[in-house]
């Protein structure tokens, strides 16, 4: 039979650096499932990183063909407006000096 001191140490909680040694033990007797373990918790981990990847990369689409679509409807607009400034200059002043001013600000060479 153990006495009462050992029978009190070994209910008692193991303390902080016991329970490393514990840990340390049981790892290097089952060192096969602990590699196996790390190995499959980087395979999830990858997986994980790819799977958030992926849709990033799908939101980013979405993003690019919005971003698209929007500036085929600015560049109308912006053609629409230059076109009727234009006209306008144009109808309003005989000298031509209006439209060739708004012709340098707009880039347009065609004169």
């Amino acid at each position: 039979m153990a006495s009462p001191a050992q029978q009190q140490q070994q209910q008692q909680p193991p303390t902080k650096p016991r329970l490393a040694k514990l840990f340390m033990q049981h790892a290097r007797a089952r060192k096969d499932s602990y590699i196996q373990l790390l190995i499959m918790a980087g395979i999830l981990g990858m997986s994980l990183r790819s799977l958030t990847q992926k849709y990033r990369i799908h939101a980013l689409l979405d993003d690019t063909s919005s971003l698209k679509d929007d500036h085929r409807s600015i560049s109308s607009r912006f053609n629409s407006l230059r076109s009727s400034l234009l006209c306008e200059a144009d109808a309003s002043d005989p000298s031509g000096l209006s439209s060739s001013r708004l012709r340098r600000l707009f880039g347009d060479d065609s004169i």
